[in-house]
């Protein structure tokens, strides 16, 4: 499923392929979103046929940059959203999202929120992990050292995934 979402925006960012760097805009473009973030950058990534050390490097960049704001931020646009009309369902929803998936953070605190970004698994990642660690008022500085390390642990997992660098390791 991840691979045809993924196909699908790699056609939706297509013109960009007429840049000097179109590929990797696209792969950096798939690595900030929320749901496919790295997984899907990197799966583009070796869709575009790209090489596996820069595509790591775009992905992962794309995919930090928005835990800071989500983790700094997030509470007061849920707050926002909750109180008008055009977005409580969304909010709604994202409330149904952190309630399925925090007991795992809170449970576990650090290394929960370090396995739950990090093992790409549907519903998890830097976005979701930073949404509950924010819902939770876990320390922000505990979250994002929480949310690095899954990053880069989600991110050797996919690479061997994506670039299939398992098979010249065996």
């Amino acid at each position: 499923m991840v691979e045809k979402l993924v196909g699908l925006f790699v056609s939706l960012f297509g013109g960009l392929l007429k840049l000097p760097f179109g590929k990797e805009l696209i792969v950096f473009a798939i690595s900030l979103m929320p749901i496919l973030e790295l997984r899907g950058g990197l799966i583009a990534a070796s869709l575009l046929g790209l090489p596996a050390v820069p595509s790591y490097i775009i992905s992962v960049i794309g995919n930090i940059i928005p835990v800071p704001f989500i983790l700094w931020f997030i509470n007061s646009i849920l707050d926002y959203m909750r109180g008008s009309k055009r977005f409580s369902k969304v909010a709604k929803w994202l409330d149904k999202k952190v309630n399925k998936h925090k007991k795992q953070i809170e449970t576990y605190g650090f290394w929960g929120m370090v396995l739950f970004v990090g093992i790409p698994l549907p519903g998890t990642g830097a976005w979701t992990g930073c949404l509950i660690a924010s819902v939770l008022h876990m320390d922000r500085k505990k979250a994002f050292l929480g949310a690095m390390l899954g990053i880069f642990l989600a991110s050797i997992i996919m690479m061997v995934v994506s670039f299939g660098l398992l098979k010249s390791i065996i």
